[in-house]
């Protein structure tokens, strides 16, 4: 979680074991794409810098936030993959849709954890505001996309 004190894309980067031999997923909901384009970029950046091959990075999309579980759940069931990274950006509005979405997503990606031998990574920017997701995609917050790539290599490693 991004906060005054912690950074999204701060941490020691000799901290994180060789990722060569993973195979990694990524789900990412088209609605809010801009910001998404930017995590899912982040994500990307991370998981090659830190030795996936780029042919063992899958990359599929889903329309809206909602649909990240059913999406992952079928990258699992289809591709042989290590670790699987959902990335959404869900922006309060003034009805509680915001908090259907969110708390029908988080508990997803949850039973997908339980479900699966397989971690599932909650790339997932719930938010008051545009301003807000952009301080956590590539602003001065940091980057989501980098955080949920250096979780999905650290519990990848344990499939």
């Amino acid at each position: 979680m991004a906060t005054s004190l912690k950074n999204l894309s701060d941490y020691d980067f000799t901290s994180i074991p060789d990722a060569s031999g993973l195979s990694i997923g990524i789900v990412v909901a088209e609605w809010n794409i801009e910001i998404n384009n930017q995590l899912l970029q982040g994500a990307i950046e991370t998981l090659l810098h830190h030795g996936v091959d780029k042919a063992n990075i899958f990359v599929n999309y889903v329309p809206g936030a909602f649909e990240l579980t059913y999406g992952c759940k079928v990258m699992a069931e289809n591709y042989d993959v290590d670790a699987i990274i959902a990335i959404g950006t869900v922006i309060q509005g003034d009805t509680p849709h915001f908090d259907y979405i969110c708390q029908g997503v988080t508990y997803g990606i949850s039973e997908l954890n339980l479900s699966f031998d397989l971690p599932f990574i909650f790339g997932v920017l719930t938010v008051n505001s545009l301003e807000q997701a952009q301080e956590r995609a590539g602003g001065k917050h940091g980057n989501k996309g980098v955080e949920a790539a250096v979780t999905a290599i650290k519990m990848g490693l344990y499939n």
